[in-house]
């Protein structure tokens, strides 16, 4: 293995955890936007995009954390393709025609979390090593 290589493999780990972490906080910042805390003037919570919005909140916070990372994003992979496929795909096929791109790069990091887990410097990796070996 190279010098590179061993380089890029050391960065990989905190690499994971930046991702998942700077991902959380910008999609929290869109649960805040929702409900008026940044902008924006606030949606009914009983709303579609009061849910979304839920959702953003809740999701981003526990993918800030690393707390239970493989189903929230699993479940954030879902509310992600329905934001395009219900707000963005209706104005037309393509996601640079239609303003889908950001939905669907979210899906993607979401869809890559729920498969690799949160990584290092998480609350589910800090459980993992607390829990009992049998």
């Amino acid at each position: 293995m190279s010098q590179l290589s061993r380089r890029a493999a050391a960065l990989a780990r905190p690499a994971h955890a930046l991702l998942r972490i700077g991902a959380g906080l910008l999609f929290l910042l869109h649960g805040l936007q929702k409900f008026g805390v940044l902008a924006g003037s606030g949606v009914p919570l009983g709303s579609r995009l009061g849910l979304a919005g839920v959702l953003e909140l809740l999701g981003g916070t526990l993918l800030v954390l690393g707390l239970w990372t493989r189903p929230v994003a699993f479940v954030l992979v879902g509310e992600m393709l329905a934001a395009f496929l219900i707000v963005h795909f209706p104005r037309g096929g393509w996601p640079l025609q239609n303003g889908g791109e950001l939905p669907l790069l979210y899906a993607l990091v979401f869809a890559f979390l729920a498969a690799a887990g949160a990584g290092p410097a998480s609350v589910d990796a800090l459980m993992r090593r607390s829990a009992p070996r049998s």
